[in-house]
């Protein structure tokens, strides 16, 4: 059967370029996969850094306390055989145990300011210094709920115990105010992982009908100030210079009172005995407590490095919709572009990421998306006009990948609208190609 000449080899139609710009902008998801990679190693190594930064300048600064810490005698008795009278004789051995008791009333004040000194390498290292006022008062123990003989109490040995993490990031002098007198604290060795001791100098318990204590701790710390509702009415109170707090817990903040602002943000909760379900008292063991921690996380909404990730996942579609105006522009005024064009202009658009991240590590984000779309665009433009021979259709790709460029980082920089305005704008592009498209003929010619 003999070719019709009007008929054109299929390599040479309109199905077959749209094949072939189909695949390369498949292909180019390889080269887009490892400038990711790039954005998540480079990432790590900002993490590494943090974490190797931190761990000298101070971490989570939570407390758990303050609680009463009284020794108590405990009399074991066993029974032993005597092998000379052949009897049973009771042997009684003496130890000392712990009570302990939390406090009625437990007031905690907190200024956390933002210190931006930190910088290691490429990277600034957001930490904070903490100043935590503590105040409140204990009732004279009631060991009867503990079933203690108080005639077992060592009543002159009665110390206050803090745990808190971070302690070797603490900038602070710590002296307890007990009544009218002033203890010392001096760190303690524990067989705890999570927190450290502080333990106050010992002082005479007996006959204190109500113990007001008051004390301030200054830490160096980063991530979050957390805090456990020991006393049976608690109350904490933050001050932050910090924009973009996450108030964690099972606590909630006081609705009433929470605030943020541009300038920092203000928050305040008041637990009682009611709201959380541990007793006031124990003996021999502190509880574990974790998992009644509430306060605040100091975080980066968005980092340099997670925008860079977000603005790399819209590169497909960048890359589809610039190959689909340069496939319109190519169908419509019937101008020739070869597929190898098509490659240079895809590999130009992946390079735009290598260049946005290589200047953010060195500016702003937003300077350097400006700076490295603007240099694509360019590059783009002058290529069109060299291989389409018009500057009203390199004008028009240029304003395009403009429109382009914008609108995704107008996407990145949203949060709870990212994905109605993403949708919305993909929207309306599609209808911009629908008709612009409406009049092409698409016959095999």
């Amino acid at each position: 059967m003999e070719t019709p000449e009007n008929q054109i080899p299929f390599y040479q139609t309109i199905t077959a370029k749209i094949i072939m710009v189909g695949l390369l902008a498949l292909f180019l998801l390889i080269p887009l996969s490892y400038v990711q990679s790039l954005i998540g190693e480079r990432a790590e190594r900002k993490k590494d850094v943090v974490q190797e930064v931190t761990k000298s300048w101070g971490t989570d600064v939570h407390i758990y306390g303050p609680m009463l810490r009284v020794p108590y005698r405990v009399y074991d008795k066993t029974s032993i055989l005597n092998t000379t009278t052949n009897k049973q004789e009771i042997s009684t051995t003496q130890s000392v145990a712990y009570a302990y008791f939390f406090p009625e009333k437990l007031d905690l004040k907190t200024k956390i300011q933002k210190d931006n000194s930190l910088k290691r390498g490429l990277y600034n290292v957001v930490v904070f210094s903490a100043d935590i006022k503590s105040e409140g008062s204990f009732l004279n123990p009631n060991f009867k709920k503990l079933q203690i003989d108080e005639a077992n109490v060592i009543w002159d040995q009665a110390t206050i115990l803090i745990k808190t993490t971070n302690l070797k990031s603490s900038k602070s002098d710590l002296k307890l105010k007990l009544n009218d007198s002033t203890l010392t604290f001096e760190s303690k060795a524990n067989s705890d992982k999570y927190y450290d001791d502080l333990e106050s100098e010992v002082f005479d318990l007996k006959d204190k009908k109500n113990i007001a204590f008051q004390f301030q701790m200054k830490y160096n710390g980063s991530n979050s100030v957390k805090f456990i509702p020991v006393a049976k009415n608690t109350t904490v109170s933050i001050d932050s210079d910090w924009q973009n707090p996450s108030f964690e817990g099972i606590f909630s903040a006081n609705t009433t009172s929470k605030s943020i602002t541009k300038n920092g943000f203000h928050a305040d909760w008041t637990v009682s005995q009611v709201n959380r379900p541990f007793a006031q008292e124990y003996a021999e063991f502190v509880p574990q407590l974790n998992e009644y921690l509430f306060g605040v996380k100091l975080i980066e909404t968005v980092d340099q490095y997670q925008q860079n990730e977000r603005a790399s996942k819209y590169g497909f579609l960048m890359i589809g919709l610039t190959f689909l105006i340069f496939f319109l522009i190519q169908t419509i005024s019937k101008i020739s572009i070869h597929i190898f064009q098509y490659g240079m202009i895809g590999l130009a658009l992946v390079l735009f990421y290598t260049l946005l991240i290589s200047i953010t590590e060195h500016s702003t984000f937003s300077i350097a998306y400006g700076i490295a779309s603007s240099a694509v665009i360019v590059m783009l433009f002058l290529y069109t006009l060299s291989i389409l021979k018009s500057k009203k259709f390199s004008i028009f790709i240029a304003v395009a990948l403009a429109a382009l460029y914008s609108f995704i980082y107008v996407i990145i920089q949203l949060e709870n609208y990212a994905l109605l305005v993403g949708s919305i704008g993909l929207f309306l592009i599609l209808g911009i190609v629908m008709y612009f498209s409406r009049k092409i003929d698409w016959d095999l010619k």
